[in-house]
């Protein structure tokens, strides 16, 4: 029970469960510290659906690694997925050293990261000794929030200089206030500073949720909010855009609650995040393929003013 909820409780969600967490999982990796790991998952059920949530790289110490994401990750495993969440290459608290190749932001490293999980499912289930056995490998996700939503994005399929970071174990993915395009999008030192966001979205055709707060304007590019949402526009996957009224990009508290990377503190925008996300993933994963059509439907109601979902045209 949160008494912080009032309309977003009219989108309809499973009742929690009781889960498990087991951190620190560590998976070594050639040339470099090992990738440590935090699993969240129900305490029970089988074939549970894996998502792979990849973190930012906010202003906080310790948000940006495994140990951040807690509301999102929480909820989700404790209404039926298995979440996995890495500290990448670029976490302040565990990451690679700033004098490594690819730093301050190994981008390149965070797809390795990502990949090596999925290359290594069996070690990681064989560490969680309470998930062992009974995660489906073949229902696989990826969510990312900012920086992570770029990760997931070429991961989806977008390419970035014309190379492709797909990987085809990835049924759908859900990016979170991730950048838009790059180049001439952006401000002159951002395009210079970042060249990897240059990416070309039209090759995205995984399956895909764009989730975007309506106040979050970047400093990256002078377009406004709106650039969160190029994914949507141009992703050949991307099956909706939602928008979330009142917040900026923490979206009201999904990295963390207090943290610094909440601008806002809006639980329930937070709670309209966290449940229309997983309405999409329990549909599109093949948990209830009521789920996504029913949250849509309940916004005609209060939750309305919290958030809208635009379909695309193709969806």
């Amino acid at each position: 029970m949160n008494a912080l909820i009032g309309r977003a409780r009219t989108i309809p969600t499973p009742e929690p469960r009781m889960s498990v967490a087991y951190t620190p999982v560590t998976l070594p990796m050639a040339g470099r510290t090992p990738l440590e790991l935090r699993v969240t998952a129900p305490a029970e059920g089988e074939d549970l659906p894996i998502v792979l949530l990849s973190h930012g790289g906010g202003p906080s110490h310790y948000i940006p690694s495994k140990d951040g994401y807690a509301p999102l990750a929480q909820f989700w495993a404790e209404r039926g997925l298995a979440v996995i969440q890495p500290t990448h290459g670029n976490s302040k608290v565990a990451g690679l050293p700033r004098d490594a190749p690819g730093a301050p932001f190994f981008w390149r490293e965070r797809i390795a990261e990502m990949t090596t999980i999925l290359d290594r499912l069996a070690e990681v289930e064989g560490q969680a000794k309470a998930v062992a056995g009974r995660l489906d490998h073949r229902r696989i996700a990826v969510a990312g929030h900012s920086f992570g939503g770029h990760t997931v994005g070429l991961l989806l399929g977008a390419r970035l200089q014309g190379e492709s970071f797909a990987d085809p174990r990835i049924a759908a993915g859900v990016l979170l206030a991730a950048p838009g395009r790059g180049g001439k999008d952006l401000t002159a030192d951002s395009a210079a500073r970042f060249p990897f966001f240059d990416v070309d979205f039209a090759t995205m055709t995984t399956r895909s949720l764009v989730v975007c707060g309506a106040e979050d304007d970047p400093h990256f590019t002078p377009r406004g909010p709106d650039w969160h949402a190029d994914a949507f526009h141009d992703g050949a996957g991307a099956e909706a855009l939602v928008t979330v009224q009142g917040v900026g990009h923490g979206l009201g508290g999904i990295a963390g609650l207090d943290a610094k990377e909440t601008e806002v503190e809006a639980p329930d925008s937070l709670e309209v995040t966290r449940r229309l996300t997983l309405a999409w993933l329990r549909t599109v994963l093949g948990v209830d393929a009521e789920a996504w059509p029913a949250a849509i439907a309940s916004l005609d109601g209060p939750a309305g003013a919290l958030a809208q979902v635009r379909l695309a045209a193709r969806a």
